[in-house]
């Protein structure tokens, strides 16, 4: 008993850990981009984007360095749906109604649906290889440059002053950047370190597999920065940040965090990701595709993501 409290412990710490180290090297890996005068809707698009999932994707690429290449399947769906149903659905609530805009229906959903299906049919088979890596690579460089170009025209129009002079003191660079991206950099490497070697040494205490644990706590765990920028921006009366959000994060996942760590080796899929995780993923995308149709999400329709994350963390631990 001991000696699982413990590792849940680890777990806990080394999972804050790579989420905050993330988040301090995101921010000052931004100030030196727009320092060596990078501009600034490629930051954003790139720098940022990336940033967001960067727990995600260097977890995932630590589980296949271990062996444990199950977890990243695990870790990629399970976020994929916690987006989704917790935290579209919590916005949704708190927002009381989120308005959608036409480009994101007409561009970002269908490209949503095509990274969720394209996942689905390389995994099929209960292994994702290498040549299919190179496919979800392709994909993830299609949305960049889609953002990049959609974002570049969106600022050439809309561009404001107080935006060039917040731009003017985020280009100065000092010696206490450099070290924050140093040192985060570090506690990215050992938070994913420990992150990965607390499942293991869970999933073998418990006597679950190791998808388990990735497919719930660690894609929660890893899905709470998105969750606090939804929460402080529902709050402020700006939901509508969510639908973003959550929309890149969950391309850039299906997309580049299955991909990128492919290259280290390839990946075992689990027989339950497979049975329940993967439909669930699909689901939950084809219900936010529909439900975004009319351009808003109700609070109602908050609940009722709600009610199907509570089912799906049901269904994981045979609780339901």
């Amino acid at each position: 008993m001991l000696h699982l409290f413990i590792w849940l412990i680890i777990f806990i710490v080394s999972l804050i850990v790579l989420i905050k180290a993330s988040d301090y090297f995101t921010d000052s890996a931004e100030k030196i981009g727009l320092y060596f005068g990078l501009p600034a809707f490629i930051v954003g698009v790139t720098i940022v984007a990336i940033g967001t999932s960067l727990p995600e994707l260097v977890s995932s690429i630590f589980a296949v360095l271990k062996g444990s290449s199950e977890i990243v399947v695990g870790n990629v769906v399970g976020s994929n749906i916690t987006n989704i149903f917790l935290i579209l659905g919590i916005a949704a609530i708190i927002g009381k109604k989120i308005k959608v805009t036409y480009e994101l229906v007409h561009v970002d959903l269908p490209l949503l649906i095509g990274s969720a299906f394209l996942l689905a049919v390389t995994i099929w088979d209960g292994i994702f290889t290498l040549p299919e890596a190179l496919l979800c690579i392709g994909g993830i460089i299609l949305y960049l440059l889609y953002t990049i170009h959609t974002q570049k025209e969106y600022e050439d129009v809309e561009i404001k002053k107080e935006m060039k002079e917040e731009l003017k003191k985020r280009r100065k660079l000092d010696w206490k950047t450099l070290t924050i991206l140093i040192v985060s950099a570090f506690f990215i490497y050992l938070g994913a370190e420990y992150t990965i070697e607390s499942v293991i040494k869970l999933s073998k205490i418990l006597n679950i597999g190791k998808e388990i644990i990735a497919i719930s706590a660690v894609a929660l765990g890893t899905s709470l920065p998105e969750l606090m920028v939804t929460v402080s921006a529902a709050r402020k009366g700006k939901p509508e940040i969510a639908v973003g959000n959550v929309l890149g994060s969950n391309i850039f996942n299906a997309l580049a965090v299955m991909g990128m760590p492919a290259f280290f080796g390839t990946l075992i899929i689990p027989h339950s990701i497979l049975t329940f995780g993967l439909p669930m993923m699909l689901v939950a995308t084809l219900l936010y595709f529909f439900m975004t149709q009319d351009k808003e999400i109700t609070k109602w329709e908050g609940w009722m993501l709600i009610i199907f994350y509570v089912f799906f963390i049901g269904k994981v631990f045979n609780l339901l």
